[in-house]
């Protein structure tokens, strides 16, 4: 069986692999999130103007400890986006989640 040993200290250089669709990637504006004690479920939707339905367009499942990291990650490249570009203004929208 082949090890593959980390020097400590040393991040890990990832090669990430996809095709072009997936590069392209897809354009949401509206995100809904719900939980179990094992996963997150995190669907990202486009919601058009003055409709009252939204699309999915991706859904993603992953782990409580990964979810965790994937929270601190965004939240430092919030801090990154609002000390170069300004704060990013909050605003509520009440939107039901369903699907079909």
């Amino acid at each position: 069986m082949a090890e593959n040993k980390q020097e400590p200290g040393k991040p890990l250089q990832l090669e990430v692999q996809m095709d072009e669709p997936t590069a392209q990637g897809v354009y949401a504006n509206l995100a809904g999130v719900t939980h179990s004690e094992t996963e997150f479920i995190f669907d990202f939707l486009f919601l058009q103007p003055n409709q009252p339905k939204a699309k999915l367009r991706a859904r993603v499942i992953s782990s409580p400890v990964h979810t965790k990291r994937f929270l601190a990650a965004l939240l430092e490249n919030i801090k990154r986006y609002e000390e170069r570009f300004g704060a990013v203004p909050e605003r509520a929208v009440n939107v039901t989640h369903g699907h079909s």
